[in-house]
């Protein structure tokens, strides 16, 4: 196993250059399709998220694969190399199963225990089987990681140490007040049908908002949340959907609005914002900013905040200094209109600030927020569940590695003693079937008696770290044609039932 990940996420970069870096869904495939084409590359998986850009591979080479897959992560994302590269992270080998173990956990969230994740990390695995671009390594990866953070939240309190983004972005607009309270009876616009947008849309219903309105780009996708926003049991929720020109009037009469589109632009911007509460743009006061210095909400991981705002390339995820974010100040009159932008890049224009009575609360702002949020102590069960998770793929991992010899060293036994039966036939033609089927048993179960130890030690011991090179030192002692090993390896790879759920 050479697994490889380099990457950028809301704990090593700042949002504007997480909004630059953003992959549309197909760059995501054309950045797979050449990471494969790359020559230290087998295969691939790209994690695309709001707050991370992460691609992984399995690599033949360290140093080359770094560079490289650098250097495609700054080519499909428009980021310059120098420009991009203090803001990276790299992962090898178990610290890259960790990571993304870590990350299914919501341990690497913004905030702490999010099940968003892992629907995020399916999706990702998906693409990669799609592509074909996700072989056995990376298959079982991310098959795994999925199966953790499951594991995480049912044997962990790791939900009550965080919720997820929408929860949170509601809570941190409330500003204090209680959620239930602060929405009920409100209207609320939800802008995009995806995924987030959803779930936004799910959780006002739960909260009590009065009225939701869904715009779209693709109409009969906002009809379709419309719909299932109507069949939940337990809300009363009025919803409609409407098209995306619709939304300048919505404007005027909602109370809330959570953003969340695929949109390379802005959906929102300040002038629009501005018109729809009925004052200029220009009159609003710029406010002071304020100069905070969050706490990073896991230190322990990987290197995240450093001076400045960038981020020093980590392999051993070393802590290293914080940064200081200059964050715009919010109008401390009476909100008319809270926004809730969890894009990326972001959907709402970041001078909606600077209007009197406008709340904002982007992925920015929830970064910051959640960096002081207390940690529960389920928090370290997860690492512990996170770490023996790491122990047992590297285990299995490596036993998978000398399976394709046994299977080849079993074959090449068989053989034998279907050419020592034949040969017997040549001898003692007149042997019945009764008797032919008898010495054939036998001779079968001497070989297999014979095999059985060593087989199943050699299985033990290459589970165990540095086992990897009792494959080789069985394959050198009983002289196994590599071709007949590699042809195994290729049939299991090609298994259409393996890595699929």
């Amino acid at each position: 196993m050479s697994l490889l990940v380099v990457g950028l996420s809301h704990r090593s970069a700042p949002v504007s250059v997480l909004e630059r870096a953003s992959l549309a869904v197909e760059t995501q495939a054309k950045l797979l399709q050449d990471t494969l084409a790359a020559e230290p590359a087998t295969e691939a998986a790209v994690l695309a998220t709001c707050n991370r850009i992460e691609l992984y591979a399995d690599v033949d080479k360290f140093h080359a694969g770094v560079a490289e897959l650098s250097t495609l992560l700054a080519q499909h994302s428009g980021v310059g190399l120098e420009e991009l590269t203090p803001y990276l992270y790299v992962h090898y080998e178990d610290r890259a199963v960790h990571h993304l173990f870590s990350v299914a956990c919501g341990l690497d969230s913004m905030v702490v225990g999010e099940g968003q994740i892992l629907g995020q990390i399916k999706d990702a695995l998906a693409r990669g089987q799609e592509l074909h671009t996700a072989g056995r390594l990376l298959n079982d990866l991310f098959q795994q990681a999925l199966r953790v953070g499951k594991r995480a939240h049912s044997e962990t309190g790791i939900d009550r140490a965080g919720q997820s983004l929408v929860t949170f972005g509601l809570q941190q607009l409330a500003a204090g007040a209680d959620p239930e309270r602060w929405a009920d009876g409100k209207r609320a616009l939800v802008i995009g049908a995806g995924s987030m947008s959803s779930l936004a849309a799910a959780t006002l219903a739960r909260t009590g908002v009065a009225d939701i309105v869904v715009a779209n780009r693709t109409r009969s996708r906002a009809d379709r949340l419309v719909e299932i926003l109507q069949q939940g049991d337990d809300t009363s929720v009025r919803a409609r959907a409407v098209e995306m020109s619709a939304v300048g009037d919505e404007l005027t009469r909602a109370d809330i609005v959570v953003s969340c589109t695929g949109s390379t632009g802005l959906v929102l911007t300040a002038d629009a914002l501005a018109d729809a509460l009925g004052v200029t743009l220009d009159a609003a006061p710029e406010r002071p900013a304020v100069t905070v210095t969050p706490a990073p909400a896991d230190v322990d991981q990987h290197a995240a905040w450093v001076e400045n705002g960038s981020a020093a390339s980590t392999q051993a995820g070393r802590a290293t200094a914080l940064r200081r974010v200059t964050v715009p100040a919010q109008s401390t009159g009476p909100v008319r209109l809270a926004l809730l932008d969890l894009a990326m890049p972001r959907d709402i224009d970041g001078a909606a600030h600077r209007i009197d009575g406008v709340r904002l609360v982007d992925i920015e702002s929830l970064a910051e927020a959640s960096a002081d949020a207390p940690m529960a102590a389920d928090v370290d069960r997860v690492r512990t569940i996170v770490s023996d998770e790491v122990a047992a793929f590297g285990a299995a991992q490596r036993a998978a590695h000398v399976a394709p010899t046994v299977v080849a060293l079993r074959t090449m036994a068989a053989g034998v003693v279907a050419g020592e039966i034949a040969r017997l036939d040549g001898r003692l033609p007149d042997l019945d079937e009764k008797q032919r089927a008898e010495i054939t048993q036998t001779v079968r179960r001497v070989v297999d008696k014979l095999l059985h130890a060593p087989t199943v030690r050699v299985k033990q011991l290459a589970s165990e770290p540095g086992g990897a090179g009792y494959a080789d030192a069985l394959r050198e002692l009983f002289d196994l044609d590599p071709q007949t090993v590699a042809a195994v390896s290729r049939a299991d790879l090609n298994d259409p039932n393996r890595g699929r759920s």
